[in-house]
């Protein structure tokens, strides 16, 4: 092949090789220039995606070291009273104890909670403090009542960890 090309090129005249050359030079020329052109006109917008990618990556960095803060800290300790008397305490202080129509504890750390008639920002706002203190909801069923507002409510926590 090399010498197959080495023959065409020495076939060609002294003034055709010149021509060749300088217009092989010129394409080399073209294409570097285009090249140059592409990336100076790619420059900016790769720029401000850097910025972008910067800040993602700093952000990033931050939230890492806010997980690692939180898996340091310990959970606070669950209440060893027991779950039933708990929970019931917890619906009086939050005002539901009049619409508790029924607790049962199959279990030690598991109860069951029936509602008749309670207001739903008021029960969703019991079970946040109820999981504040490692009390998780397992099962609910939510049924709407005619009244605005007003659901039936049963549902089954447990103590954190159990299920």
């Amino acid at each position: 092949m090399k010498e197959r090309l080495r023959q065409l090129w020495q076939s060609r005249a002294p003034r055709e090789r010149t021509i060749l050359t300088v217009l092989a030079g010129i394409v080399i020329v073209a294409l570097y220039a285009a090249l140059m052109l592409s990336a100076n006109r790619a420059r900016p917008q790769l720029r401000a995606s850097v910025l972008s990618l910067r800040a993602d990556a700093a952000r990033l960095d931050q939230l890492a070291g806010e997980v690692e803060r939180l898996r340091a800290v310990r959970p606070p300790a669950a209440s060893q009273t027991d779950l039933r008397t708990l929970i019931q305490a917890q619906a009086g202080s939050a005002g539901l104890a009049s619409a508790l129509v029924r607790i049962d504890a199959p279990e030690a750390n598991r109860v069951q909670v029936v509602f008749g008639a309670v207001s739903f920002p008021d029960w969703l706002n019991w079970v946040v403090a109820l999981n504040s203190q490692n009390i998780r909801l397992e099962t609910c069923r939510i049924e709407a009542l005619s009244k605005p507002g007003l659901v039936s409510v049963t549902a089954t926590f447990v103590r954190a960890g159990r299920q």
